[in-house]
């Protein structure tokens, strides 16, 4: 484990919509007094909680720029029937249209975190996850990251130098947990997936097969192996008995071998997924950063948002005290 202090990135519209939903905070003055402002006190809170548990040298914002219209080109169903977020119990019926109010949060937000030395990126037509995996992957190689999401697509960058917090089960996830739990390898989690599709993201996979299917048929995604989506389907046909006999899901591996690769590459978090362009304006965000501190700032965007149960002292010493990069 280096002794170089990490690096934090965080999945700001997955940490941001966890409390938008769930936090009662209201404005406690100003024009908006009334409205909600759970998703910018628990957002807030996180970061300040995150960087004093820790102390990363550096913070990475990635928000969500509208999704990816590669991934919508191979695949037009992609995210099609996501709900929409609803707002908590807490909040009677008289409040604000609570898009408005979403994105007057979220820009908000923004402003705040430019006061406290912390970096964001925002890559349009593109996915956070894909960013976010050209991060972990290549941006900082050498250095331990901490990956701020409840999101399991990141599993599979899950290694000695990735970990990731799970804000909803308020724990750190390893390698050894993807195991534990889905009976596969951190390495062949996407692999894994690519077989059993993901309903949350309108993605079919191949009928009957689940984690633990999958896991119990092609025992080598529970080893270090890396195995590809070829693999497993040349393994599939391999066990077809010619007489109909043996289990059908081969059979139903071998005929979806076009949907398991389209799964695959909507997955997979590399750079398949993000033009040249994309990346050089990550790159630059990356590289042209400075940190920058004004707590006076901080405090008037506060108070002007009537956000009073946000603690700003603590937010600004912790930021100060460890983002150095």
């Amino acid at each position: 484990m280096s002794s170089i202090a990490p690096i934090l990135i965080v999945d700001a519209y997955n940490l941001f919509l966890r409390h938008f939903v769930a936090n009662p905070a209201v404005s406690s003055s100003g024009a908006r007094t009334g409205e909600p402002v759970g998703g910018i006190v628990g957002f807030m809170r996180s970061i300040t909680w995150i960087v004093d548990t820790i102390h990363p040298s550096r913070v990475v914002v990635v928000w969500e720029a509208g999704g990816s219209s590669r991934k919508r080109k191979l695949f037009p169903g992609y995210k099609e029937r996501r709900r929409p977020q609803r707002l908590n119990r807490y909040y009677g019926d008289d409040i604000p249209e609570s898009v408005e109010n979403r994105n007057w949060q979220v820009a908000t937000i923004v402003s705040l975190l430019e006061d406290v030395g912390v970096g964001q990126i925002y890559v349009p037509d593109c996915e956070a996850d894909d960013v976010i995996g050209y991060l972990a992957r290549y941006r900082f190689p050498e250095r331990q990251k901490v990956i701020l999401s409840s999101d399991k697509d990141f599993y599979q960058l899950l290694g000695d130098d990735v970990r990731i917090y799970n804000p909803m089960g308020k724990r750190f996830v390893e390698a050894s947990d993807v195991l534990d739990r889905f009976g596969v390898t951190a390495q062949n989690f996407c692999t894994a997936k690519a077989l059993c599709g993901d309903t949350s993201d309108n993605v079919p996979g191949i009928k009957g097969m689940g984690f633990k299917t999958a896991a119990k048929r092609f025992t080598r995604l529970g080893t270090t192996e890396e195995v590809s989506v070829q693999d497993v389907i040349d393994e599939a046909a391999a066990r077809i008995d010619p007489k109909g006999k043996g289990p059908k899901i081969y059979g139903r591996i071998v005929e979806g071998e076009d949907v398991i690769h389209r799964n695959w590459k909507l997955m997979f978090l590399d750079t398949e997924n993000l033009s040249a362009y994309q990346i050089r304006k990550i790159d630059n965000a990356i590289d042209t950063f400075t940190p920058q501190r004004d707590k006076m700032s901080l405090v008037r965007k506060v108070l002007k948002g009537g956000i009073g149960s946000l603690d700003v002292d603590r937010l600004f010493l912790t930021c100060r005290a460890y983002l150095t990069e």
